[in-house]
């Protein structure tokens, strides 16, 4: 049998410590990403690899402009490395908790 569990008890003394509106922010936005369906495999590709759009569009079978969409969302978030090699812009997952976090997911599901 387990001990039962109580809620911590607060006294005049104590504070509780809260997580500050700007970090639940960052919290919830990081979540985001993987909340919707297209970027989680446009993430997935990024962390297996470099990708061009045009290859992106195309092994996710979607429009090149839903593609840059979603990569520029991510891009203005810090969450992809990118470079220009001739007229071709390549992009990589470029965050590592986002790389394991998603992996871990897939790994449990």
């Amino acid at each position: 049998m387990q001990p039962a569990t109580t809620a911590p008890t607060i006294t005049d003394d104590d504070e509780l410590d809260v997580l500050p509106a700007e970090n639940a922010q960052l919290v919830a936005q990081f979540f985001q990403v993987l909340a919707d369906p297209t970027r989680v495999r446009l993430v997935k590709a990024l962390a297996d690899g470099k990708w061009c759009v045009s290859d992106l569009a195309q092994a996710l079978q979607m429009d090149q402009p839903a593609i840059s969409h979603q990569l520029k969302y991510l891009r203005r978030l810090g969450l992809v490395e990118w470079k220009k090699r001739g007229r071709h812009v390549y992009y990589t997952l470029d965050n590592v908790l986002l790389r394991t976090t998603l992996l871990q997911a897939l790994k449990e599901l």
